[in-house]
């Protein structure tokens, strides 16, 4: 059975609640599960990872054997498969477990990482590797996920698995300033730079010469999106992998709106400063930094990019004035977490480009940093799988509330899985750009179907239908991002958490 890019599964969970137990065996002997170890408590997450295979419909004719083998399909015995979760920071401002619903779960990678040994039948390798933001510290993620048992228990199998921090630096920030810059080994299959030029989503966009990136540096963001070229610094290992496996998790965004397969894509790069976040200005000057400019906004831009000057220019003292400045700016133009600022907002038109481009370049970057020919069956193997089980709204995605939304979805095209995520957040997917700009690419097309044609497959029967036969009522209300609210939620959204009735 050849899988079409257009279907997506939906399986929810009797309960948003994680393992705690590392590595996070499964509590059911499942037929085709070819390890000994099982755990004591209950593992919801395995469950309901094995079952979105199963409503796929992969594999159908062996489910419910030893033969079972749902990945087969798309990964081949000696590949080489990326996992690339999020793992984008480890601290909530709010809530010390608050990561459970900003990162990845490691529970879910090791489901996911159990069904891609199945696939390779013992041969071949697979790669655990992300770029979380520069000032993270990715010793305490692995801590926190407890990476390193699952990747020590595979170890122990004698099986191929690595764990690898993409960065190619780790910044120590205080107060919202970089005080240090740590030099990291990075990627141990190098880096490629591309040039998508007059092929990337930027390519006439009027924001050329205004872009701002990761750092204070906006001259080096610009540099590599000038209106001639649009290059990115992308992980080797993203590139050359046969097989890339996203494990995104289901989260409210204050640029992109959302945050799903298709954002995630911004932790394969060795470089996020070449990665364009907003337009400096307002829609009338061509930018999307604010939504318009006020006389206290030019002061605060003013302000900012002298001590951003001085912080480039004078080592130790510029950073150390701007760390005094910061409280000080927060009283009088207000904290980022209550106003809107730097792109954070529905008109955001520059953020959604950028990952598009990032998706172009994953689908079809050649190992030797050319692209493959503009053609969809050219494309990368590509798989995703959503960690929606305790899921962040609000002021995603590093400060949200957590909601238990008890989901997990899966597919072999990330558009039409974050469509589907989105949808079933209580979202109008037509209002979030990054998802109907995703069907509009001209050149490296990521989807070869309308968005009127994704299928949904669920164990919640009011789900199993044509993405917009989907009813208001059957889905959840995710609160969006405060720069978002009151453009993009579905009117008639189910106001409970859980209000459906699975099968």
């Amino acid at each position: 059975m050849t899988v079409s890019g257009n279907l997506v599964a939906i399986s929810r969970s009797d309960k948003a609640e994680y393992p705690a137990d590392a590595p996070f065996h499964p509590q059911d002997q499942f037929p085709e599960y070819k390890f000994s170890e099982f755990s004591s408590e209950k593992n919801y997450i395995y469950n309901a990872v094995r079952q979105s295979f199963y409503l796929l419909g992969l594999d159908k004719e062996n489910y419910g054997t030893k033969n079972w083998n749902p990945l087969k399909e798309f990964i081949h015995k000696g590949d080489t498969v990326l996992l690339k979760p999020n793992l984008v920071k480890e601290f909530h401002p709010r809530d010390k477990n608050g990561w459970e619903y900003i990162l990845t779960h490691g529970s879910v990678i090791r489901a996911v990482a159990d069904y891609v040994f199945l696939a390779l039948e013992g041969e071949g390798k697979v790669i655990l590797g992300d770029a979380p933001q520069t000032d993270s510290s990715f010793t305490t993620i692995v801590k926190l996920l407890k990476l390193q048992e699952i990747t020590d228990y595979y170890k122990s199998k004698d099986l191929d698995f690595s764990l690898l921090d993409f960065r190619k630096e780790e910044w120590e920030n205080k107060n919202d300033v970089i005080v240090k810059r740590t030099k990291l080994t990075g990627d141990p299959y190098g880096y490629f730079a591309f040039d998508l030029a007059e092929k990337s989503e930027f390519h006439s966009h009027s924001g050329v010469g205004n872009y701002y990136g990761a750092d204070y540096d906006s001259d080096e963001v610009n540099s590599h999106h000038n209106g001639h070229k649009n290059e990115y610094l992308i992980t080797g290992a993203a590139i050359k992998c046969d097989v890339y496996f996203n494990i995104a998790k289901l989260k409210t965004h204050k640029k992109a709106g959302v945050t799903i397969n298709l954002k995630n894509l911004v932790g394969v790069n060795g470089d996020k400063n070449w990665l364009p976040h907003h337009t400096e200005g307002d829609p009338t000057s061509g930018g999307d930094q604010f939504p318009e400019i006020k006389i206290s906004q030019k002061a605060e831009n003013s302000s900012v990019h002298l001590l951003k000057k001085l912080a480039l220019g004078i080592p130790f003292i510029g950073p150390k004035i701007m760390q005094l400045a910061r409280p000080i700016g927060k009283k009088i133009f207000g904290d980022t977490e209550n106003i809107i600022r730097s792109g954070n907002w529905y008109g955001n038109d520059t953020v959604w480009r950028m990952c598009l481009d990032l998706n172009k370049l994953v689908l079809y970057g050649h190992n030797n940093g050319t692209l493959k020919e503009d053609t969809l069956a050219n494309r990368k193997r590509y798989l995703c799988l959503v960690d929606g089980f305790i899921a962040g709204e609000g002021r995603g995605p590093m400060n949200p509330d957590p909601f238990d939304a008890s989901l997990c979805i899966f597919g072999t095209n990330p558009v039409a899985v974050d469509a589907v995520g989105a949808t079933l957040m209580g979202f109008d997917i037509n209002k979030i750009p990054i998802i109907p700009n995703a069907f509009k690419v001209k050149h490296y097309k990521l989807v070869g179907f309308c968005k009127d044609e994704i299928l949904c497959q669920s164990n919640v029967p009011d789900w199993s239908k044509k993405i917009f036969d989907i009813e208001k009522e059957s889905v959840y209300s995710f609160k969006p991002h405060f720069g978002w609210t009151g453009h993009i939620e579905k009117t008639g959204a189910a106001d409970v958490k859980v209000n459906t009735t699975v099968s």
